[in-house]
Order: C-alpha cells, then sequence, then structure tokens
C-alpha cells in the first residue's frame, strides 16, 4: 500500500489524461504493445507510456524482492511508524491494532505530479487475539466500516475481494446513479455487480463462469424483489449497512456530504480510530448482529444482505455489458469443491436457522423472493437425490433387482421426453449465455462433482453444528498456483495432485458404476435378451453415461503420470470401497 500510496501521484494523472482502461496497473501492462493512446502526439504519449511502465515496474520489484527477502529495509522503516509497529507483534493471529494514514485527502501537500489532491488511503490491520473470535471476514469488515466513518463517512461503500479489480472506472457513476435517483433512489440499499472472472479457459473446465446466474438466476432475482448480496462487487448505502430500517418519510440530502469536513489531526485520528478496530470495541453492541455484517455464518454476504432487504430497503442487480470487476477462478478441482463447500454449507446454515427466508422474511420481502433465496439455501440438501441415483440404481442392478420400467413400456415415453426437453433447454440456456457445448459438459460433469462430494460435506457440515457438534468456519479459497498446475489449467486438463475425502467420493462413485456396468452387460448378455425387452436397460443406459462424465476421474486414476493425477492413497481407497460396495449388494 506504500508503494501503491506513491505510485498513484504517477498513475493517476496517466489515467486521466489518457483515459486508460482498466484502471489497474497490472492489468493495463500486461499487454505486450503500448495500446492506442487519445493524444495528438503520439510519440509523446509513447514517451509518457514508456515512463510510467518503467516506475510499475519498478515498483513491482521493490515489492517482489522485500517480499522474497521478508523485511524492509531501515530507511523505510524509520520514515513510517506502521512498520515499527509490526516490530512487536508476536505473531499475526495476536497483535495491537496498526493503523496509518498513507495518504491524507485534505492535507495540501497530498497532490499528484500535477498538482492535484490524492484521495485518502489508510492502512488497518485490527486488533487480533487468540482469546477474542476475530469472526473472520464479516469482523474485517465491521473494523473497516466502523474506522472509515470516522475518517471520512462516505455515504456508499464498495466492497470487492482482495483478488478482484475494477475493469471499468465507471461503475461507481453507474452504481450511484441508483442511489441518487429522484424517484426510487432513497429505498435502494445495495446495487450488486456479477462476480466476474478474467482468467477462464475457452470451455470452463470447472464451471466457475456463473453465467448462468449472471444473465438469467440473477435477472430473475432482481425481478423478484432484488439480488442477495455476494460479498463482492457491491455498492452499499452506509445507513442500511449499519442497520438503519427504510422508511418513506426519510429523504437523502446529497448536498450535506459535501460540507462534511474533519477537522481532527491525522495523529489524533489514528489514534481515535485504533479503539474502533480493537477487540472489545463490539462488547455488548449489535455488531454483527443488528449493525454490520452477520456473524455466525460462513456465507455472512448472503444472510447480511438478506436482513437489509428484510428491514425494507431494495436492492438492484447491475450487469453492464462492459464487465465492473474482474477476479481470478479456482484453478483446481479441489479449489473449486472446496469453495461450493462453504457456499453450499454456509448457504443451508441460513435455511435452517432463524433467519430461513420463510421465517425472517415473512410478510417483510415478497414471497417470490423468499422462493428465490431458496434456489441456493439448498443446494446442499440436492446431495441427497444426486448420492440416490448415482448409487442406488446401479447396486440395485447388480443385485438383479429392476427400478425403471422396460424400454418397450409406454410409460417410458413421458419420463424420456421431460429428461430430453430439459437437457436440451439446459444445453440452449448455455450456449445463449456465452458457452459451448464442451462448456455445457464440463458444466453438467461439475454439477455431478459438487453434489456428490461439496454439497454432501457441506450438508452434513451443517447437520453437525446444528447438532452442537462442530463450529463455522471460513475456508479460504486459494488463489495461487504453481507453474505446472496453471499449464494444465490452460490446456484444460482436470487437476487431482492432492488427497482429499471430496476425491475419494468422486472415484469410489466412479469405480462402483464403472463394476456395476460390467455386471449389468453380463447379465444382459447371460440372459439373451433384447435392449428393448430386457429391465435393466435404463439402468444401464444410467451407468453408462455416469462412465461418460466420469472420464477425467478414470485417467486420472489410471492413465496419467503427471503430478495433476489422482494420488495413489486415493485411488487404492476407492478401489476397496468400491469393491466392498459391489460385494455388499450381491450378499
Amino acid at each position: 500500500m506504500l508503494e501503491a500510496s506513491r505510485f498513484s501521484k504517477i498513475w493517476l494523472p496517466f489515467c486521466k489524461k489518457f483515459k486508460v482502461e482498466p484502471r489497474s496497473p497490472d492489468a493495463y501492462f500486461r499487454s505486450a504493445k503500448p495500446p492506442v493512446l487519445q493524444e495528438d502526439d503520439p510519440v509523446m504519449a509513447k514517451d509518457v507510456w514508456s515512463s510510467v511502465k518503467k516506475s510499475y515496474e519498478d515498483m513491482k520489484q521493490r515489492i517482489e524482492t522485500t517480499t522474497k527477502l521478508g523485511r524492509i529495509s531501515e530507511e523505510i522503516r524509520k520514515e513510517h511508524r506502521g512498520f515499527r509497529e509490526w516490530n512487536l507483534v508476536a505473531s499475526q493471529r495476536d497483535h495491537q491494532t496498526i493503523l496509518q494514514v498513507l495518504l491524507d485527502g485534505k492535507d495540501p501537500k497530498a497532490v499528484d505530479i500535477e498538482g492535484q489532491p490524492l484521495p485518502t488511503l489508510v492502512y488497518l490491520a485490527r486488533e487480533k487475539r487468540p482469546q477474542h473470535h476475530h469472526n473472520f471476514k464479516a469482523g474485517a469488515m465491521n473494523a473497516l466500516i466502523r474506522v472509515s466513518k470516522r475518517i471520512s463517512n462516505s455515504p456508499i461503500i464498495l466492497n470487492v475481494d482482495c483478488d478482484m479489480y475494477s475493469s471499468n472506472s465507471e461503475s461507481v457513476r453507474d452504481a450511484v446513479c441508483f442511489f441518487m435517483d429522484e424517484e426510487r433512489g432513497d429505498e435502494v440499499g445495495f446495487v450488486q455487480f456479477p462476480q466476474t472472472f478474467e482468467n477462464l479457459t475457452k470451455n470452463d473446465a470447472y464451471s466457475s463462469s456463473l453465467n448462468i446466474g449472471r444473465m438469467v438466476e440473477f435477472p430473475g432475482f432482481d425481478g423478484d424483489g432484488g439480488p442477495c448480496y455476494i460479498g463482492t462487487g457491491c455498492f452499499h448505502r452506509r445507513e442500511s449497512l449499519c442497520g438503519q430500517k427504510y422508511s418513506k418519510e426519510r429523504k437523502t440530502d446529497w448536498e450535506r456530504w459535501n460540507k462534511i469536513k474533519v477537522e481532527e489531526s491525522t495523529s489524533s485520528l489514528e489514534n481515535a480510530c485504533k479503539v474502533l478496530a480493537s477487540c472489545t470495541c463490539e462488547n455488548n453492541t449489535q455488531w454483527g448482529k443488528e449493525k454490520g455484517l452477520k456473524y455466525g455464518y460462513p456465507v455472512e454476504d448472503v444472510i447480511t444482505g438478506l436482513a437489509i432487504q428484510c428491514r425494507g430497503w431494495r436492492s438492484i442487480y447491475f450487469n453492464p455489458e462492459k464487465k465492473g470487476f474482474l477476479g481470478l477462478a479456482p484453478t483446481t478441482l479441489l479449489q473449486s469443491l472446496v469453495q461450493h463447500k462453504r457456499w453450499s454449507g454456509g448457504d443451508f446454515q441460513i435455511f435452517v436457522s432463524r433467519y430461513c427466508p420463510f421465517v425472517h422474511g415473512y410478510k417483510k420481502i415478497p414471497l417470490k423472493l423468499q422462493l428465490s433465496y431458496s434456489l441456493y439455501l439448498l443446494w446442499a440438501a440436492n446431495c441427497l437425490p444426486t448420492l440416490y441415483y448415482v448409487t442406488v440404481p446401479s447396486l440395485f442392478m447388480l443385485r438383479g433387482i429392476s427400478l425403471f420400467p422396460e424400454v418397450s413400456n409406454p410409460w417410458v415415453l413421458p419420463f424420456a421426453l421431460v429428461i430430453f426437453v430439459h437437457r436440451a433447454y439446459s444445453l440452449g440456456e448455455f450456449v445463449w449465455c456465452g458457452g459451448t457445448f464442451q462448456g455445457w459438459w464440463n458444466d453438467q460433469r461439475m454439477w455431478l462433482f459438487k453434489r456428490t462430494s461439496s454439497y454432501f460435506f457441506g450438508f452434513f457440515d451443517s447437520i453437525l453444528k446444528l447438532l452442537g457438534h462442530t463450529k463455522s468456519a471460513f475456508a479460504i479459497t486459494a488463489k495461487v498456483a504453481e507453474d505446472d498446475v496453471l499449464q494444465r489449467y490452460e490446456q484444460e486438463v482436470m487437476e487431482f495432485g492432492t488427497s482429499s475425502p471430496m476425491f475419494t467420493i468422486l472415484a469410489t462413485l466412479a469405480l462402483l458404476n464403472a463394476f456395476c456396468f460390467i455386471g449389468g452387460l453380463k447379465r444382459l448378455i447371460m440372459d439373451m435378451k433384447t435392449w428393448v425387452s430386457d429391465p435393466f436397460s435404463l439402468q444401464i443406459l444410467l451407468c453408462a453415461l455416469l462412465i461418460l462424465i466420469n472420464l477425467p476421474v478414470y485417467q486420472g486414476l489410471f492413465l496419467r503420470k503427471d503430478s495433476g493425477r489422482m494420488p495413489s492413497s486415493v485411488t487404492t481407497q476407492a478401489v476397496m470401497f468400491a469393491l466392498l460396495a459391489c460385494a455388499l449388494a450381491l450378499c
């Protein structure tokens, strides 16, 4: 942040003069050639571009060197008190509040190279002690809300994840237009942009694009009363986030905000704000309950957005053609599964709590909005019917029990028609949203993988928490990968590589259906029946479909030799569990 504050003196004037997009220097300079700059003198523009790029590369090199060495130079350490305070810290989980105003917007000396004032920039590391629960992301957000109120008290708050950047500098203006709308702007609590990613491959191997949600589900959500808050790319009205209820009588005086000036000195502000970020600041208050982001749930964003809507505020979904914010999608299968485990488990915890939309939202939000929330809150429960269909028909076929009618039975036709139309609609919808056929097939695969592993663990974690046997945890999705992992990701080769109970389940189910398929074919051949007359034809067909969708798993188990293959321990366990299940079915 210190390096960024210094680089901003060059970068901001450059962006304004040449209308640079995106404003993230890393994303902007990633292109190999200088882009076309809007300037009458192209030679001068190219010289300016080269100078700014060199300054950026020097800054990046200093940051990387410092990170590699693990220490700050003595010159900088003496110059900035925040670095010296970290000398007294024994652990990242046990330290005092460290706060420093790096750029003071009201300081006449805080200007760029053209003499224009710079915005205020504050570094904050809230106090953490082992004996106090820090409430993960929600606790960090609430500390920032309190400190920013004392320093700037801006009426609008933007929240983005740390791996995201603004890809459209007009996003702020677009969002503020909703809040300032003369007719209905006063009822808007937050404006939600979609979560989009810049590192997706052509066919999106891990189904991370969220295109269906972004282009179909969330616009429907918006029509049902407003989208949920998804934790990033969201502009909040400070009042709604701090627990205030919506009132038709209340009108926002935007001119009043322009007149607010903080007269305190920087040092006194820093000392006062440290108290607001301490561990004891929230004791005996409504923070984490009725004020700020709610505590106690892995998906603090969804439950906070629901609470804001139940206080009468309206939310807006805005999906501009030019994406407002871009982030990083998971680059391995395990990252994606862990992420969905937290999402599905956290959502289901909300559904079985007093904040269930049908209970907490009763007569506060429309029934159609309550049903819209259920689409996501019941993700985890979907593991039960999915696990049934990938295990029971296969095992019963092995035992000689038919569950479906013969293919020649006329009752098969309506079910076959529904299945065909549903899948055809799914494919058409996916392609309409910008996907490919291979991308749709990958989406079907991840649909199966998530429901048999992520949602399964999320569901039972929620049940155990409900019974008081476990506590909520916040699993951070890692977004950094090794070079060979990134290469396989770009080639759309599925990454296994590490041992995980989720991989054991996926491998076991894949092998189980392979063994049952062989048994079903053997029965079909031995009984000398035609495909139409055999009572197990549909069960064999279901097994064949599951084998086809699990082809990457078989490759990871037996064919691949790279470091991204399935670990041998997982292979051994999966073979044992699959054979045991088959043996029990034959008993």
